[in-house]
């Protein structure tokens, strides 16, 4: 194998092809703008084959790829087979309204599980905890949420990312600064959420306040627009990235976009004039996802240097421990304990087909 070419990590996470690396993948991820990977179900046919895929990334640079899937359990789980049946999140919810105390401990037990299996196969993070509130209005979100109340959703998300940091992960809440208030689907249309930014900031901000405070170190924006508040959807906004979420909360993480394919991004242009909007407003790392030929376009036209100040933020969230052993996972107490906790919690559904 040869020697992994040294180079900084660069704005754009993209997706491949199949189980393995073809060359094509290969020139895409050795290109100067690339800095991440997002993995789906069809990058997944066993626990060995993963380890083998997430390995050969990684070696393929130094620093390595950020390697990131969104696996946070019931309909959202990216790999199946040989990894624990994550529950919905609203099943944790459902346990706080019987016995909060108990859900802590059960929802610190699920994020160490759900973490410490991603890190046993190289993943590095998982784009989890959704923060979203239950309005019982999204269908896409539903029951991803942990909770309608934002207190309740606030504990939960932060026991789950308590379990994230005892696996060696990093959290990356979602979908700021909120998408459970409107019905739309943004992958497939642009969400317009009506309401007054004093209503936004006491209820569906809560989770994010409080988690930058627990020492989240990701956010991911909704393709949402809050005409209140802004004309452009949160992850084009310097209004939300600047001067609310950098600003106001204080936070100093990285801020991916969501996926620059889907339906709610395209107020912003071609991909190009997406990324270029996305990452002027705030956004650190920009994900397009299931279109290989938009990746090369942005790849020839889109003209960015990493700041500083970026780069250390995405070195934050490489993963730690457990890497890429789940024989020394399997032989470990707290990991057989938090199963043991966990077992029986909800049960899983079908898949969402593309980026969350």
């Amino acid at each position: 194998m040869n020697p992994p070419r040294v180079m900084p990590l660069g704005p754009v996470m993209l997706d491949v092809g199949g189980s393995g690396l073809s060359d094509e993948d290969r020139r895409r991820l050795l290109h100067p703008l690339t800095g991440g990977v997002i993995l789906f179900s069809r990058n997944y046919t066993g626990s060995d084959q993963l380890v083998r895929l997430t390995a050969e990334i990684h070696a393929l640079r130094n620093p390595p790829l950020i390697i990131a899937v969104d696996h946070e359990g019931g309909r959202v789980q990216r790999f199946r087979e040989g990894f624990t049946a994550i529950p919905a999140m609203r099943e944790l919810g459902r346990l706080w309204d019987a016995d909060s105390q108990h859900a802590r401990q059960l929802a610190q037990a699920t994020g160490f599980v759900l973490a410490a299996e991603l890190r046993a196969h190289g993943v590095d993070l998982s784009f989890a905890p959704v923060l979203d509130l239950d309005h019982g209005a999204s269908s896409v979100i539903g029951d991803r949420a942990l909770h309608s109340d934002a207190q309740a959703a606030s504990e939960l998300a932060r026991a789950l990312l308590q379990g994230f940091k005892q696996a060696g992960m990093s959290g990356v809440g979602k979908h700021f600064p909120g998408h459970g208030h409107v019905r739309a689907d943004s992958h497939v249309a642009v969400p317009v959420d009506g309401r007054a930014y004093d209503e936004i900031e006491t209820n569906d901000l809560v989770p994010f306040r409080r988690l930058i405070g627990a020492g989240l170190n990701g956010i991911m924006p909704a393709h949402v627009i809050y005409p209140a508040v802004d004309s452009h959807p949160a992850g084009f906004s310097p209004t939300w990235l600047k001067r609310v979420l950098r600003d106001d909360l204080g936070f100093d993480g990285v801020v991916f976009s969501d996926d620059l394919s889907m339906e709610g991004a395209s107020v912003a242009g071609g991909v190009i004039g997406r990324a270029q909007t996305a990452l002027a407003a705030g956004c650190d790392m920009v994900l397009v996802c299931n279109d290989p030929q938009a990746v090369d376009e942005l790849h020839a036209g889109l003209d960015y240097s990493m700041p500083a100040v970026a780069l250390a933020r995405l070195a934050r969230m490489h993963g730690r421990q457990h890497a890429g052993d789940m024989v020394k996972l399997r032989e470990e107490a707290r990991y057989t304990q938090a199963l043991h906790a966990i077992a029986g919690i909800g049960a899983r559904d079908g898949e969402l087909p593309l980026g969350a």
